[in-house]
């Protein structure tokens, strides 16, 4: 072959790749890129969110990787760090709960719960090894009443979790919780994190403190303001505590202790129902944009200021003004919106804030763990994704109906005393 033909040999091959290019570009381009559903977008948001603490307990290095950050106006920082473990496994363990006790799903779906539950199951066993380098002792300071009982609340939601421990780590786990029994609860929802871990023994059998369940239950009965609100303690405060914790551990006390007893009947019924207003209430509070008030202490727990209405999804108790599809947007908005800060993460670990990292929103008594109770509003998770939760058309929600101009039914506060 002379040279000059070889040069148009070679010229033609580069027009033909360059018009390949060209073609595989245009291609490309014209293939619109299959938008993520909810719930891939939740299983996405919580895989990032516990992978590191689940993965560092299982391979029995939380203590060695997990950071070592307090609120910058902390009480007693070295305190503070030595709980942030129980802290953060009842934490994560309680939101996640849900999605491990269910079956089935999408194949990549059931092999991503496969490997947590692996993982948990490993965790918790270190958690309980006293040799083990993430041993977590649970009867260091009063705190750990608070952190045992989302302990105690993960094998409520999962019971997969203690049927899954051997005799030898279920009897460990039943000493931890008890040993909390030591300390005193504030006079405040901390009364709830004694019933509930009295909840726990009563569910899987051992001996259970009537008293202390009979007392919380009473106390906040007493702390009871209207319109589906307790009081915090002795005075009212405009926070998110309903959520956090009162309403989802009064529930939870419900389904457990009215299994026991008929002595609580009455009183159970006006909790079902006030649980039902303030779910009302807590789908208003989130903007057309997710946002919500951030108002009151302990933001920095993000969207566990949704616990409840989480909750109330996934247990399918929802009342009739709420559409589960309504509740699904409301709540991806919100975890899209507390989660899109570029500083939300560091290093793969929350940091505390409530939009990214802002130190100052902190409370004295955060640590680590803290923020990690976010993974309450996962809890949806655990219904499969045929239900209609997950499978139902998208809709709009009440600020988002509201706020476009359309027409929509008044509201007004419900006496259940």
């Amino acid at each position: 072959m002379n040279s000059s033909l070889k040069s148009i040999v070679v010229v033609f091959l580069i027009l033909c790749l360059a018009v390949g290019k060209v073609a595989a570009q245009k291609k490309s381009k014209n293939v619109k890129a299959v938008p993520l559903t909810d719930r891939q977008v939740w299983l996405q948001e919580m895989d990032k969110m516990v992978r590191p603490v689940i993965y560092s307990l299982a391979k029995d290095s939380l203590h060695l990787v997990m950071p070592k950050e307090t609120s910058i106006r902390i009480d007693n920082k070295e305190h503070r760090i030595k709980v942030q473990y129980v802290e953060v496994l009842g934490r994560v363990l309680s939101g996640i709960a849900p999605w491990l006790q269910l079956e089935g799903g999408s194949e990549a779906e059931i092999a991503l719960r496969n490997q947590y539950r692996e993982w948990v199951i490993k965790g918790i066993k270190n958690s309980l090894d006293s040799t083990a380098k993430d041993f977590m002792n649970y009867d260091i300071g009063g705190q750990q009443l608070v952190d045992a009982s989302f302990v105690a609340l993960a094998f409520i939601r999962a019971p997969w979790l203690w049927e899954n421990l051997d005799k030898k780590d279920q009897n460990l786990m039943m000493k931890s919780i008890a040993t909390t029994r030591k300390f005193k609860p504030g006079f405040s929802n901390w009364l709830l994190f004694s019933a509930v871990n009295e909840a726990f023994m009563a569910k899987f059998g051992y001996e259970w403190d009537v008293m202390r369940v009979d007392y919380a239950l009473q106390q906040m009965e007493q702390w009871y303001v209207g319109d589906g609100m307790y009081k915090d303690g002795s005075t009212y405060a405009f926070d998110y505590y309903n959520s956090f914790v009162i309403h989802p551990y009064l529930g939870t006390l419900v389904d457990i202790i009215g299994k026991k007893t008929n002595a609580y009947n009455a009183m159970f019924e006006k909790i079902k129902k006030r649980n039902e207003r303030y779910a009302v209430i807590q789908e208003r509070l989130i903007n057309t944009d997710g946002t919500y008030p951030a108002t009151g202490r302990s933001i920095v727990y993000r969207g566990a200021a949704f616990h409840h209405l989480a909750d109330m999804a996934f247990k399918k108790l929802l009342p009739k003004q709420l559409s589960p599809a309504q509740v699904r947007c409301a709540l991806t908005a919100v975890i899209k919106k507390t989660l899109e800060s570029p500083t939300t993460y560091e290093n793969g670990w929350l940091t505390i804030g409530l939009h990214g990292s802002q130190p100052n929103i902190a409370d004295v008594y955060n640590n680590q763990g803290s923020p990690y109770l976010c993974t309450s509003i996962f809890l949806p998770l655990g219904l499969p994704e045929t239900d209609p939760f997950w499978a139902n058309t998208a809709v709009k929600w009440s600020a988002q109906k509201i706020w476009g101009g359309e027409d929509f039914p008044n509201d007004h506060s419900v006496d259940l005393r």
